[in-house]
């Protein structure tokens, strides 16, 4: 990269007003970069792109033609922000034209009731996309972890006849091969574990306030994914200040986040309340709790409500966000009681989360597993 190269970059990135100090002389693409640029990033333009749809859909081509699809969706993310552009997501024209990712899904369920008649059809056309995508990514993952750690604890050693597995109990019996009688002694037997309901349960209780969007969108991901295991039950419950339960529509995760309304308020009490009366099965329960622990409701009895769903034997898990942004603002305080008490608390990246569940639900230590992840999580201090 030659000076020439360097010095138009610079302009590109200060803006036109640097045009005295930085004279340059941009190709034609050039140019049409360093507009697109100018209309999203120079303050002193006040709301560049006006609110004109044209104005919005014409730039919203532009960046989709000079920069690549990661680039652009950290573009449309900050117009949203910046310039707020709710016209982006509540006209039809415009979410057409947008790259779908998961942050402009979260923004759609944060406008929710908002969005027109009109625009609600294309707005699930964008919200589908984005679903089969993840699911197409997470789902495989998830079943083998989850379903091959029920496999394993349902292995049946003492089969009888017709619950043998033949393919496993030859490859187990290999190195008892008689060559004389030319057959194998099969002296372990291997075979399938006796079908159950469900052999473990799931509540997933997910806070929906605005802050957590992301974290919302990849838990009803896995929520449907876990859902179509048959020896997992799965239960998904999500919360402000008042509890819904989404367990019906986990068999349709785009319903699902349709029913999803980000935003308000937080009573983590009311929810554990409500989880409690899921519980059947306390020793075969996993609870996760997806919240950055800000209670607004009553936090004294939020604290009583965890220590009795500890004590009663159900293995809780508290979640401070479930995305790959980083470290999430979370409430410190009511962090430290959760770990007092022996609830792992720690932020967990997509990747991670299918095994997270298997550890949990074959009762590994989380501490143990989350320190091989070199996870860092909460303590008491």
């Amino acid at each position: 990269m030659d000076n020439n190269d360097i010095a138009k970059r610079w302009r590109m990135v200060l803006g036109r007003e640097t045009h005295e100090e930085l004279p340059v002389s941009f190709t034609k693409e050039e140019t049409g970069i360093d507009k697109t640029l100018e209309a999203l990033y120079n303050t002193e333009r006040k709301g560049g792109l006006g609110a004109s749809s044209p104005n919005v859909a014409r730039w919203l081509g532009d960046i989709r033609t000079y920069f690549p699809a990661s680039v652009v969706q950290v573009m449309q993310q900050d117009a949203l922000k910046r310039l707020n552009l709710t016209a982006m997501l509540t006209e039809p024209e415009m979410l057409e034209t947008v790259v779908p990712d998961i942050h402009l899904v979260a923004n759609l369920m944060s406008l929710g009731q908002l969005i027109p008649e009109k625009t609600k059809a294309t707005a699930r056309q964008v919200v589908k996309k984005v679903v089969d995508e993840l699911m197409q990514k997470l789902s495989g993952p998830t079943q083998q972890a989850i379903a091959g750690m029920l496999n394993r604890a349902a292995r049946n050693t003492r089969p009888r006849h017709n619950e043998i597995n033949w393919s496993e109990t030859i490859r187990r019996n290999l190195k008892h091969y008689q060559p004389e009688y030319k057959t194998i002694i099969p002296e372990v037997k291997i075979g399938y574990g006796r079908k159950r309901k469900a052999m473990k349960d799931v509540v997933l209780c997910i806070d929906q306030s605005g802050s957590m969007g992301t974290s919302v969108i990849y838990s009803g991901i896995f929520g449907a994914v876990m859902a179509s295991i048959p020896a997992v039950s799965t239960k998904m419950v999500v919360f402000d200040t008042a509890v819904v339960d989404l367990t019906e529509e986990l068999q349709d995760p785009v319903d699902l986040l349709f029913g999803v309304q980000l935003g308000g308020g937080t009573d983590i009490h009311k929810a554990l309340s409500y989880c409690q009366q899921l519980v059947t099965r306390p020793l075969d329960t996993v609870l996760v709790l997806i919240s950055d622990l800000y209670e607004g409701g009553n936090e004294s009895e939020m604290r009583k409500k965890a220590v009795q769903l500890v004590s009663s034997g159900v293995d809780v898990i508290a979640l401070l966000a479930l995305n790959d942004e980083g470290a999430p603002y979370y409430d410190h305080q009511n962090a430290d009681f959760f770990a007092s008490i022996g609830i792992p608390v720690f932020a967990c990246t997509p990747d991670k989360f299918p095994e997270l569940m298997a550890a949990a639900l074959s009762k590994q230590d989380i501490a143990t597993w989350a320190g091989a992840q070199d996870i860092k999580m909460q303590t008491t201090r």
